[in-house]
């Protein structure tokens, strides 16, 4: 799939606000500063279209970007920063609630796990949530250009034992730096739309 055009279409904090056109709907979810701005940017080939920030817990819209006028890139606030406050939290909890137990054309979640660090309490709970509503999910190890290629097999297993991974669902190791991994966030994306 060769990216031809990209548009932040909505950002939205309820439902009446989502898009309506019934496109394809791929879930980025991930912990504060895991990288999905620049998974994102990684996956449409642009280098700042969705904004890094240096602050953690900055994304407070789900934004549906516009991916080929065919599917959207749906990216959700980070989750697991201490500093939001627990009103705040609250809130996107159940923001986040209300998209995946309505949203009938999510065809994918992409769950980024950054791969130097054993998934935190919060990471295991968003994947038995994911679980809990039976969607599909791939993990996405970001930021594996930061631990030593003797490493990786050792980091692997460490995710996929604390997830636990049901049956089905995959695992991809990503940079955004070497774009491996890339082509197989693409690859499903096509084979799923």
């Amino acid at each position: 799939m060769k990216i031809n055009s990209i548009d932040l279409k909505i950002s939205a904090v309820r439902r009446s606000q989502y898009p309506t056109d019934n496109k394809p709907e791929y879930l980025l979810v991930g912990r504060s500063n895991v990288g999905k701005s620049s998974f994102i940017n990684t996956i449409i080939n642009r280098k700042n279209y969705a904004r890094t920030s240096a602050t953690p817990g900055k994304t407070q819209t789900i934004n549906f970007y516009l991916v080929n006028e065919a599917f959207y890139l749906v990216d959700a606030p980070g989750y697991g920063y201490a500093t939001l406050s627990k009103e705040r939290q609250k809130k996107f909890g159940l923001m986040m609630e209300d998209y995946l137990e309505n949203r009938k054309n999510l065809k994918q979640v992409f769950m980024l796990i950054d791969f130097r660090h054993k998934p935190t309490s919060d990471d295991i709970a968003m994947y038995n949530y994911l679980k809990y509503y039976k969607i599909p999910v791939t993990i996405v190890a970001t930021k594996i250009d930061k631990v030593g290629i003797t490493l990786h097999q050792k980091q692997r297993t460490m995710i996929l034992d604390a997830l636990d991974l049901v049956v089905g669902d995959d695992f991809v190791m990503f940079s955004n730096v070497s774009k491996d991994g890339k082509d197989d966030v693409i690859h499903k994306i096509e084979r799923t739309m």
